[in-house]
């Protein structure tokens, strides 16, 4: 069974992590916490959702679910991680520190399935708004991912969603 990461404070923990913060390391080496990973990815997605101006329960419920298969979360985690992250993404001035996080603290490669995820959300709704499409391109740049291997990830997305 998933292991069950975010208490009751969470909320607290992403609102430091992400506004005071602005997504910076809280340990002394730069390095930052599985919870603070799930944090940043958590928030690009929402962010990604968000674009087009509609961010609905069909949205929320593909964030939830690639937040649980990605980090082995149960149900109650991620949907807490979702609606925590949604009400604190709002103050992010800037999506850097986000994806720095997950330049620091990812392979290449989980770089890529990151972006992979990210365009699974971006096209939950079923349409890519331009909005979207250019954050994309902007995290593909951030995440140090090739043009042609988030055309790749792209392509994943959506078969995964056809099935």
């Amino acid at each position: 069974m998933p292991a069950m990461y975010y208490p009751d404070g969470m909320l607290s923990k992403i609102r430091t992590f992400l506004v005071e913060r602005k997504g910076r390391a809280s340990a002394a080496d730069g390095h930052h916490s599985d919870e603070e990973l799930h944090i940043a990815a958590a928030a690009l997605m929402i962010e990604a959702a968000r674009l087009d101006g509609n961010f609905d329960q069909g949205e929320r419920d593909r964030i939830g679910d690639i937040l649980r298969r990605r980090f082995d979360l149960d149900e109650p985690s991620a949907r807490d991680l979702v609606e925590a992250a949604g009400n604190a993404v709002d103050s992010i001035p800037e999506i850097y520190g986000f994806t720095k996080t997950i330049r620091d603290n990812l392979t290449h490669a989980e770089r890529v399935a990151m972006l992979e995820l990210l365009w699974e959300v971006a096209y939950a709704d079923g349409v890519l708004h331009d909005y979207e499409a250019s954050l994309l391109r902007q995290v593909t740049g951030l995440l140090y991912v090739t043009d042609q291997e988030s055309g790749a990830a792209r392509k994943r997305a959506l078969e995964r969603l056809r099935e």
